[in-house]
């Protein structure tokens, strides 16, 4: 099993707090001959606008400030990746890309992020790590 993210706790904390009951911690799945493991699997189990909706979160950190355009490749990798095993297997299951507010505010402003994230239609989670909430929802 991959080790876990070092904001792991945080993101599962935050989405607790967002009304998430999570399911599985990671979510493993096999496609392809292939075994894949996202961080995070959660259901919303109330408020009208979510009931039902079933979510998978690949948590990342980005604490390589010099190398952050590697980790976002590798992000984004994943990514595509488990959203392609995710619409095979569970297309019920939107999947999102959890990163820190203040890298959300400095990298993925960036002209390359920016665009990639939209061109490639990545749903993000972005949460504050110090109060452990998430921050905002983009879709």
């Amino acid at each position: 099993m991959p080790a876990k993210d070092v904001f792991h706790e945080v993101v599962k904390i935050a989405l607790q707090k967002d009304g998430w009951q999570i399911t599985n911690d990671p979510l493993t799945i096999s496609v392809g001959g292939v075994n894949l493991s996202i961080d995070l699997a959660a259901e919303k189990l109330i408020a009208a606008e979510r009931k039902g909706q079933k979510i998978a979160v690949e948590i990342k950190s980005f604490l390589q400030k010099s190398s952050a355009i590697s980790e976002f490749h590798t992000a984004l990798g994943q990514f595509i990746n488990y959203r392609g095993a995710l619409r095979r297997l569970q297309p019920e299951r939107i999947l999102y890309l959890a990163v820190p507010l203040t890298t959300y505010k400095t990298f993925f402003q960036l002209y390359f992020p920016k665009d990639m994230v939209a061109e490639n239609q990545v749903k993000m989670l972005i949460y504050d790590v110090e109060q452990e909430v998430i921050f905002q929802w983009i879709n």
